[in-house]
C-alpha cells in the first residue's frame, strides 16, 4: 500500500511517498521562509502563489525519487484543512487531479489528524494516548482514541503557542520563523531575570492562554532604558519568557494526564506533535512530566513535528486502510476541529 501525499496547508510545500508499513521512499520539502520574512509573519497571498509555482515540480521530483509509478499507488491523500485556504485548495485540487486522471482513490486529510497520527508512523504507537499538539495555530490536548475519535481535553483560549512566539520573536527583533530564534537567543539568557507570568498555571481545566504572558514580555521590554536592546536584554527576555510558556504547557499537560489516566487505564503514553513540540526545553519539561505519571513521551522527529507531506501520506495509509475515501466533490475547509462536539473556547478563566 503506497500513497502519494501532499502538504501545503501554511508555509512550507511538501510532498512525500510512504507505504503501508511507514516506509519513507521518498519527501521533498520547499520552505517559504525567504518570502516571509521581510514581513515578520506569513503572508496568505504570497503562501498560495508559492505553493503554486513549486507544487507540480515537487510532486514529480518526489513519485520519481521513490521509483514509484501513478499506477502503483493505492492513492493520493493531501491536507484538506484546516489552513490558510489559498494555499490548502492548491494541494487538495492538486490531489484531486492525480485522483482523477491515475482512478486512485482521495483522501482528504486533517492537517491536525496529520500531526496527531504521526507517532504511529515513527513509534508505532497503540491506541489510546495523550496528545499535545502544539503549533503556530493550534494548542490543543486531546485523547487519541482512534483514527477520526478524537476527545479534546482543553485548547487556547486566545493565542496558539506558536503564534505567540513568532510575535515575541518579531517585537525583539529576532526574525520569522520565531520558535527557533527564540530557542537560539534563550540558550544565552538568564530565565531568572524576568518574573513573567505563567497563564492558567494551577486553575481547573486543561486550556491554554498566551495573550497575557506576550502582553507581560512587551511591557517588560518598554521598561528598559529607551534606546534600541541590548543583546543580554532580548536574550534575557527571550529565555524568560521560553521558561514562562513551557511552565504554563507544563501545568496544562500534569492536569490533563490526571484525566487521561482515569478515563483511559491502558493509556500510558503522552505524544507531543506539531511545530513547538521541536523545541527542546519544552520537550525536556514534558518528559519529566510523563516520568512522573509513570508514562512514556513520544516527540517524532523534529522534521516530522514542523509541515510536512510525510504525516499527510500516513494519515492517509491510516484511513485508506479503514475505506475512509473521499469523492472529488470533498470542499476544502479553512477550520477544521479534532473533536467537533468540543464547546468552543470563550475567553481566559471562563472555563472551570
Amino acid at each position: 500500500m503506497i500513497v502519494l501525499g501532499i502538504e501545503t496547508s501554511c508555509d512550507e510545500t511538501a510532498a512525500a511517498v510512504v507505504d503501508g508499513e511507514g516506509r519513507i521512499l521518498a519527501e521533498a520539502v520547499q520552505s517559504q521562509t525567504d518570502e516571509h520574512q521581510p514581513f515578520g509573519g506569513i503572508v496568505p497571498e504570497i503562501a498560495a502563489r508559492a505553493h503554486l509555482a513549486q507544487i507540480d515540480r515537487l510532486v514529480t521530483t518526489t513519485m520519481s525519487k521513490a521509483g514509484v509509478s501513478y499506477g502503483e499507488l493505492a492513492g493520493v491523500a493531501a491536507t484538506a484543512g484546516p489552513g490558510l485556504i489559498g494555499g490548502v485548495l492548491v494541494g487538495l485540487m492538486t490531489a484531486k487531479a492525480i485522483s482523477a486522471v491515475h482512478r486512485l482513490p482521495l483522501l482528504a486529510v486533517n492537517h491536525l489528524e496529520g500531526h496527531a497520527l504521526t507517532a504511529r508512523l515513527t513509534d508505532k504507537v497503540e491506541f489510546p494516548y495523550l496528545l499535545l499538539l502544539v503549533s503556530g495555530g493550534h494548542c490543543q490536548l486531546l485523547a487519541v482514541e482512534g483514527v477520526g475519535r478524537y476527545h479534546r481535553l482543553g485548547t487556547t483560549v486566545d493565542d496558539a503557542a506558536g503564534e505567540a512566539f513568532d510575535k515575541i520573536a518579531k517585537m525583539l527583533g529576532l526574525g520569522y520563523p520565531g520558535g527557533p530564534a527564540i530557542e537560539r537567543a534563550a540558550k544565552s539568557g538568564d530565565a531568572k531575570r524576568f518574573d513573567f507570568p505563567r497563564p492558567l498555571k494551577g486553575k481547573p481545566g486543561c486550556d491554554f492562554s498566551f495573550s497575557g504572558l506576550k502582553t507581560a514580555v512587551r511591557q517588560a521590554a518598554e521598561a528598559l532604558p529607551p534606546g534600541a536592546l541590548q543583546d543580554s536584554d532580548v536574550n534575557d527576555l527571550a529565555a524568560s519568557f521560553q521558561t514562562a510558556l513551557v511552565d504554563s504547557i507544563a501545568d496544562r499537560v500534569k492536569r490533563a494526564v490526571d484525566i487521561f489516566r482515569n478515563a483511559y487505564p491502558a493509556g500510558t503514553t503522552l505524544v507531543a506533535s506539531g511545530g513547538v513540540a521541536a523545541n527542546s526545553a519544552l520537550r525536556a519539561a514534558l518528559s519529566a512530566t510523563a516520568s512522573r505519571a509513570s508514562m512514556t513521551l513520544v516527540a517524532p522527529p523534529i522534521a516530522l513535528c514542523t509541515d510536512n507531506a510525510v504525516m499527510i501520506a500516513w494519515a492517509g495509509i491510516e484511513r485508506l486502510k479503514l475505506g475512509l475515501i473521499d469523492g472529488l466533490d470533498f470542499k476544502a475547509r479553512p477550520r477544521w476541529p479534532l473533536d467537533p462536539t468540543a464547546p468552543k473556547a470563550t475567553g481566559a478563566g471562563i472555563k472551570a
